[in-house]
């Protein structure tokens, strides 16, 4: 199933997608010329492809543009956590079928929060494939888990009915509106129906407990930090840092060590929090730009 956007004469539309991968329905919206360099756009949580709504419109003349929306995310299939192992494996495992499915043999991935971890792991399957990275607030280092993490790592450490409780007010609505508002000098460049929308995902029956087994297996994404590390030391893929430098969630420690193991990084620290793409989207896309033009990855 494909359905277009409006679109002018001269612009690229966006195209909004659903795939079969595994007995799931995929969601993905994807633009821009086909023979173009592709840029894959992993989201975080708790918000979907639609994170990406702005700046895919901005990239799609230079570049193939992908953004897929999890299993249990926006428009994807959301089987019950009884019936699917909500993993960032596994949500690695639905990312790396689409991505074949697609036939994306070479890409550039822009990874965010949850997108992170799940891009790591795609190109520690697939490192030829990778060609950039572009990391806005998206960890690697244990540098970056600090205070916000405190009663998630106790969950990691005795995952117990009550300490699974003590982090369901993570789903909360006033939650939701924290993470696009924490750390936003201007509140009115943010659009409420973005955290509106993410609600209304979080609301749907059952998927409170997705989300929560998903905050447990974030651990085992930790454990993966020296691979993860060891593929930027090895490929050197050149990587681009736009993070929204007073995120709480992802703060500005964990985007500092990126250098230490990457040769080719340009880190721009921006007076925003974590969803940086809503206060600063026009300069995250004009970095973009300029930074994969220079490496002769747009057309």
């Amino acid at each position: 199933m494909t359905t277009n956007s409006p679109v002018g004469p001269n612009q690229h539309p966006v195209r909004y997608n659903t795939i079969r991968v595994n007995e799931l329905d995929m969601f993905y919206r994807e633009a821009g010329p086909q023979n173009a360099p592709t840029i894959l756009l992993l989201h975080g949580f708790p918000t979907s492809s639609n994170m990406f709504r702005n700046l895919i419109p901005s990239l799609a003349t230079s570049f193939h543009v992908v953004a897929p929306d999890y299993p249990g995310f926006g428009q994807s299939s959301m089987p019950g956590h009884n019936d699917f192992v909500y993993s960032f494996e596994n949500l690695t495992n639905v990312v790396e079928q689409l991505v074949g499915k697609l036939g994306l043999n070479k890409y550039s991935i822009y990874v965010m929060d949850y997108g992170a971890p799940i891009g790591y792991r795609l190109a520690l399957r697939h490192p030829d494939q990778v060609q950039a990275l572009i990391v806005q607030n998206g960890n690697a280092y244990d540098e970056g888990l600090l205070e916000f993490w405190n009663p998630i790592k106790k969950y990691w450490k005795d995952p117990t009915p009550a300490n699974r409780e003590g982090i369901r007010f993570l789903v909360d609505p006033k939650s939701t509106r924290w993470q696009y508002e924490n750390g936003v000098a201007d509140r009115t460049l943010l659009d409420p129906t973005t955290w509106t929308l993410d609600q209304v995902g979080l609301d749907r029956p059952g998927n409170a407990d997705i989300q929560l087994d998903l905050f447990l297996s974030y651990g085992t994404n930790v454990p993966l930090y020296p691979e993860f590390q060891a593929f930027f030391r090895q490929y050197q893929p050149p990587t681009l840092i736009v993070w929204g430098k007073n995120d709480f969630i992802f703060p500005a420690e964990g985007a500092a060590p990126y250098p230490r193991d990457l040769k080719d990084v340009e880190t721009h620290l921006l007076d925003t929090g974590h969803f940086a793409l809503e206060t600063h989207g026009e300069e995250i896309a004009s970095r973009i730009e300029g930074f994969l033009r220079q490496h002769k990855l747009a057309l």
